[in-house]
């Protein structure tokens, strides 16, 4: 149903394209869904870069941690765009699960999402491989740390595609779960809700 060796080889090559050009999809149908949640995912990891700048000003500080709020809550809509389009391709194969099929802890998109961290990560460590700046044992410790985040990748895209048969053969449900974020809810903020409140009176 689904190939987890082209997600992976997606979230490699989208890493490497877009720090290199303007961001795009040139994906289609499941992929193009990947594709679009992997991007927030990126542009999560470098805003949150520039948060942490010590030279950055309080000012531009706030414009980030707005635009962090908004990217999390787009990468959360992504991840329940993924399980609902794999949903839809259960249903497209009249795929019944078993009356006793249990619940996996976590979907399949929250999987596709920890994957698209990682291979974000493994981008990132390598880079610091390379550094003709950074001492031996700085490398020397990028690589231990890199190691680790490969095996991690290889045992998480080993459970999905485990997951994604257990599905597909019904032998597991499938299900969406919804993020239902508060904080960027104006009537489920309190701080929202309430200075709405201070402004009107």
């Amino acid at each position: 149903m689904i190939d987890v060796n082209e997600i992976c080889q997606l979230h490699r090559d989208m890493v490497v394209r877009w720090h290199r050009q303007d961001m795009d999809n040139p994906y289609r149908e499941f992929l193009e869904v990947v594709c679009a949640q992997h991007s927030y995912n990126y542009l999560l990891w470098h805003e949150e870069d520039i948060a942490r700048s010590p030279d950055v000003g309080d000012i531009r500080v706030a414009q980030v941690k707005r635009a962090i709020d908004r990217y999390n809550q787009l990468r959360n809509d992504w991840i329940e765009k993924i399980d609902d389009s794999i949903v839809g391709q259960l249903l497209e194969r009249r795929v019944s699960p078993a009356l006793d099929a249990p619940l996996n802890t976590e979907t399949p998109g929250s999987t596709v999402d920890r994957l698209s961290i990682i291979a974000l990560r493994i981008y990132h460590l390598e880079e610091q491989t390379q550094r003709t700046d950074a001492t031996a044992e700085h490398v020397e410790s990028v690589e231990r740390k890199l190691a680790v985040c490969l095996e991690q990748q290889a045992d998480l895209s080993n459970s999905l595609a485990q997951l994604l048969n257990d599905l597909t053969a019904g032998r597991r449900r499938h299900k969406t779960y919804r993020a239902l974020k508060m904080y960027n809810d104006p009537a489920l903020n309190p701080y929202l809700y309430q200075a709405k409140k201070r402004l009107a009176g």
